[in-house]
């Protein structure tokens, strides 16, 4: 058989061959493939960013280590007060890969804006101590550090949650957390409102769209091979405070229609924002006074009436 009919016999069955033998091997090695489904999903890059230049000396850093952690376990956060003292401040979360060094020049902006910024990385990122992420893992790292951020900033009407990409994700279970107990307590969401940046609607949309992309065979079921799920479009219905969507239209890995997706299964009060020419890191700096305006306007939005104990609507927020 010729040399170059054996390579394209290679490239097109070797990735059926390697899933088949995945699902083959299911019952016998899950927990393997969920280790490395984790390995895979977050691609922790150690040490600092190669474009990281240092934190400017009004940055505050200190660990979190709250109760329900292991020995030896923290969150690694950055605290970066705006220079007005009454600010409204953001949560800042993070996607994959990078730790806080790579997220740097985002804090920046966002602090440049006007906001105070909390922000962390999640137990295996950076100088945060922990095992391999997982989906519930940053979920309860998420919940660890918005604790931190009530006491960081006690006034409700000035705290918003923000997250990019898989960050994202973790956001808006956050988001939904706190809205479905503050909906059990009788109680405002006690947050003003989330940012969302180049997500996903959930984990299994976004690698289908990898392997419509990469793989010769579209019918694998990666879907179902998954434990980690981030299914934010089914959370997303449910957290009932103010929403800004912004994804870049030129984003070379996640598309945009994620967002519009998201965008259309949120109730109101709710702005997609979608940036001509911003790709996945770069849509803040792109969208420039657009972006701003926009988070301005998230601020102003009339908040989600709730009703109270007495059945009288109770503002949000």
């Amino acid at each position: 058989m010729p040399a170059r009919l054996l390579t394209r016999l290679r490239r097109r069955w070797l990735p059926l061959l390697c899933m088949t033998a995945l699902i083959v091997g299911l019952p016998v090695s899950c927990g393997v493939l969920k280790q490395k489904e984790r390995e895979w999903l977050f691609r922790i890059e150690p040490g600092t960013a190669g474009w990281y230049q240092g934190l400017p000396q009004d940055v505050e850093e200190f660990d979190i280590k709250p109760v329900g952690f292991k020995a030896g376990q923290n969150l690694h956060a950055w605290w970066w007060p705006a220079a007005r003292r009454d600010a409204p401040s953001i949560l800042y979360l993070h996607g994959v890969r990078w730790n806080l060094t790579g997220q740097a020049f985002r804090i920046e902006q966002l602090r440049a804006m006007g906001y105070s910024v909390l922000a962390i990385d999640y137990r295996g990122f950076g100088q945060s101590k922990g095992d391999l992420p997982s989906e519930a893992s940053v979920y309860e790292d998420a919940h660890a550090a918005w604790d931190r951020f009530t006491a960081m900033q006690p006034d409700a009407n000035k705290r918003l949650i923000y997250g990019h990409s898989l960050g994202g994700a973790v956001a808006i279970d956050l988001a939904a957390d706190l809205a479905a107990q503050a909906k059990k307590d009788h109680v405002a969401v006690p947050v003003r409102g989330l940012v969302i940046e180049s997500t996903f609607t959930s984990l299994g949309d976004a690698v289908a769209q990898v392997a419509d992309n990469n793989l010769p065979v579209k019918w694998l079921p990666l879907r179902w091979l998954l434990s980690q799920k981030f299914d934010s479009i089914d959370k997303i219905v449910g957290i009932d405070m103010p929403l800004l969507v912004v994804h870049g239209l030129a984003d070379p890995f996640i598309p945009s229609r994620f967002s519009q997706q998201l965008f259309n299964a949120a109730s109101e009060p709710k702005r997609l924002l979608l940036v001509p020419g911003g790709t996945h890191n770069n849509t803040m700096s792109q969208g420039g006074n657009q972006y701003r305006q926009a988070i301005e306007s998230l601020m102003k939005a009339k908040p989600t009436q709730m009703a109270g104990p007495s059945g009288n609507p109770g503002l949000a927020g």
